[in-house]
């Protein structure tokens, strides 16, 4: 049987910070069943693995018999989360937070054991809060310290617009801490000055404050910035495994180990002795990262479908053997000629037309062997028609 310290170095491995630490092991050590909350607003239908990192970490305190929060920021979406942003995000009707709140459970139960979730809504407290109810919370927490939030001082800085409605988010995502009593919160190291206003409100009004799990932030496939589905560097939970696959052996070597660790959790010493191996050539690089497409995907989809996936990778990129490509079939009423955008849409290549544009440009869209490099382009496309997005996604339309 694992013992409590086991139990907080098992939670504590592949975080970036546990705010505050002994807060958490005494709560661990208290064998009372704590109440572990996880806020994801609904302003996109789809996750990716970036979440998947979070989701993850939340598994294990689900796998440890704690109370999982799933809580549903559909009154804090009306607002729009300013983290890292540069302007103030624009409103989501009731509509898109519906579809992208059922899109959502639908896919955290990739990760999750969707049965030993608690799901709440933060408009059901939120949506209530009388006039009387916001000046009180208000007057816990000084300007100064919310402009203190590098997000807010830099947009000053720039003489960037900020909207009183945006000041209010980390008050409002503080106060479902509350409402919630919830013990400990889990998010990115971007949301840590959120999630420390959760701790600061508790002690405000009388609770013991929350301890706070800070987990990495996965980085996208251009291995710069945040996996992002606006930045189009994504790879999203319910893309096609094979597809997954290709983007995931598209990855740089040094990004590689960054997923090893961080999406994976294998431990430093493991990814050193990988590393190692690639260094003294005992283990080919590309090997190795085959090795690590071939666990994401079984984590996160399944064993066969991981199989399969290096299957057909090592059939179309090292065999040239295209009859062996993912085939899609568009629908009969599809336009032809297509806006290659659209086409790429279609097949699931892109998320955004920020990321067919940037592809584009780099000359990574090739139909049967020709480079497209118009973003304008139109495509008479036909059955057949072989169409390679980056250097591991080909597909063949039916």
């Amino acid at each position: 049987m694992a013992t409590k310290k086991s139990i907080f170095e098992e939670l504590k491995a592949g975080t970036s910070q546990i705010i505050p630490e002994n807060e958490l092991r005494k709560k661990l050590e208290s064998g009372k069943k704590l109440r572990v909350k996880l806020g994801c607003d609904p302003t996109a239908p789809d996750l990716h693995l970036g979440h998947a990192v979070v989701l993850s970490k939340l598994k294990q305190f689900q796998d440890l018999g704690h109370e999982i929060i799933f809580l549903v920021g559909d009154f804090t979406a009306r607002i729009g989360d300013p983290t890292g942003r540069s302007k103030a995000r624009p409103p989501l009707s009731d509509g898109d937070i519906a579809q992208n709140t059922k899109s959502y459970f639908e896919q955290v139960g990739r990760i999750l054991d969707p049965e030993r979730i608690t799901v709440r809504y933060n408009s059901e407290w939120l949506a209530n809060l009388s006039s009387t109810d916001i000046v009180d919370l208000c007057a816990k927490v000084t300007l100064a310290r919310l402009i203190e939030r590098d997000d807010f001082a830099k947009r000053m800085a720039e003489k960037a617009a900020i909207g009183f409605h945006e000041l209010l988010y980390p008050l409002f995502q503080g106060y479902d801490s509350i409402e919630l009593k919830a013990d400990v919160e889990l998010g990115g190291t971007d949301q840590t000055f959120n999630l420390l206003m959760g701790r600061f409100l508790q002690e405000q009004f009388g609770q013991e404050p929350q301890a706070v799990v800070i987990t990495p932030l996965l980085e996208g496939l251009d291995g710069v910035q945040k996996m992002s589905k606006s930045l189009g560097n994504t790879i999203g939970l319910t893309e096609h495994p094979d597809q997954v696959y290709g983007k995931l052996m598209s990855i740089s070597d040094k990004l590689m180990w960054r997923y090893f660790l961080v999406l994976l959790g294998m431990p430093e010493p493991e990814v050193a002795a990988l590393q190692q191996h690639v260094r003294s050539a005992v283990e080919h690089p590309k090997d190795v990262k085959k090795r690590m497409a071939h666990a994401v995907v079984a984590r996160f989809w399944s064993d066969e479908e991981a199989d399969h996936a290096q299957k057909q990778f090592v059939a179309v990129f090292e065999k040239r053997d295209y009859s062996q490509a993912q085939v899609i079939t568009l629908p009969e009423n599809t336009e032809n000629p297509l806006w290659i955008v659209d086409l790429l849409r279609a097949l699931g290549a892109i998320s955004t037309s920020s990321e067919a544009r940037r592809l584009i440009i780099a000359g990574a869209v090739k139909i049967d062997g020709e480079p497209v490099t118009d973003f304008k382009a139109s495509i008479a496309w036909k059955s057949g028609m072989q169409i390679k997005v980056g250097k591991h996604r080909v597909y063949v339309l039916g």
